[in-house]
């Protein structure tokens, strides 16, 4: 049976289970004149009476008898299983599937979620590392994490960090016999721990600003790392100088295990966000995830912050 007959045929199971073109025509909001056009249309095509009408009463024929005994369960379950995904938005569950890069994925996502998500049992959250611009949309992700000025203008973006800054540290054991930079330049005596960006394959440089004065800073050292990660640990371990966004570094230098040098030529740059398709429906999972990450503390107060380094794309 065509499509377009599946009102005709709900009008048919509503008389049907009314036995009554009025009382039908009450509970689905037409008149009964529009019931009754509609079953006499799929009487038509279909080439057999459904009901007997009478000027008091309506009953259903062998025909209509055995098309509402097969037909009605069927919109029943299909009317239960609408109620079912309807409830899926008010009662959080799912997978929820981030692409971030290494530094968002550790430092804010998981601290974050790994305190909510023990209240939502049946929400999975998948995050993937991810050093590329992937297309959230194609790749099947829910939402994505980026720093504020990549992300695109078709997409919901809610900031989950303040607007953050790169530190250049070093372990006491480090400085010991050796003085600390004052200038960008001055690295050139020192050994530094380089990072190999993911996504061009060559060494980052170290970028400063200082009033209108900007330095793009090759350096050099024994150890080359990938991400974030090791780099920390090989400078704990006294092995050089790195250069790391603030955030990754901040109870380390706290706890003045890493001490850090040149802060008044490291600035502001923008913050993360978690950025989502505007054309869809947020899933009652994801909107657990980003009522989590928002970001709710104050901004720093600074001039319009700079393009980030590349090492915190990591």
């Amino acid at each position: 049976m065509p499509r377009y007959s599946y009102n005709d045929l709900l009008a048919f199971i509503q008389v049907a289970q009314q036995g009554s073109f009025t009382r039908a025509a009450a509970h689905a909001g037409v008149s009964p004149s529009a019931l009754s056009h509609a079953i006499r249309a799929l009487e038509a095509r279909l080439d057999v009476r459904l009901l007997t009408r009478t000027t008091r009463s309506v009953s259903v024929t062998e025909a209509g008898e055995r098309l509402l005994t097969r037909v009605a369960p069927h919109f029943q379950d299909i009317d239960a299983e609408l109620a079912t995904v309807s409830e899926l938005s008010k009662k959080p569950t799912g997978l929820v599937r981030i692409t971030a890069s290494e530094f968002p994925a550790t430092y804010l996502i998981w601290p974050t979620l790994a305190k909510v998500l023990p209240d939502y049992p049946d929400i999975t959250v998948e995050v993937a590392s991810d050093y590329n611009r992937t297309d959230i949309v194609s790749e099947r992700y829910d939402a994505g994490v980026r720093l504020g000025d990549e992300i695109a203008k078709d997409m919901i973006a809610v900031r989950i960090s303040p607007d953050m800054r790169i530190a250049v540290v070093g372990s006491p054991t480090y400085f010991a016999g050796r003085p600390k930079p004052k200038q960008p330049h001055d690295l050139a005596e020192h050994n530094c721990i380089n990072l190999r960006l993911p996504t061009h394959g060559g060494l980052m440089a170290w970028d400063f600003r200082k009033g209108k004065r900007e330095l793009k800073i090759r350096v050099t050292g024994q150890w080359i790392y990938n991400s974030i990660s090791p780099i920390v640990r090989a400078a704990l371990a006294g092995q050089g100088l790195a250069f790391l966004p603030e955030d990754a570094v901040a109870d380390q230098i706290a706890e003045g295990r890493l001490v850090r040098v040149l802060d008044d030529w490291c600035q502001p740059y923008t913050g993360y966000h978690l950025y989502y398709p505007s054309r869809r429906q947020a899933s009652g999972a994801l909107a657990v995830i980003v009522e989590a990450l928002r970001y709710r503390g104050p901004r720093r107060k600074t001039a319009k912050p700079n393009r980030a380094p590349e090492s915190t794309r990591l």
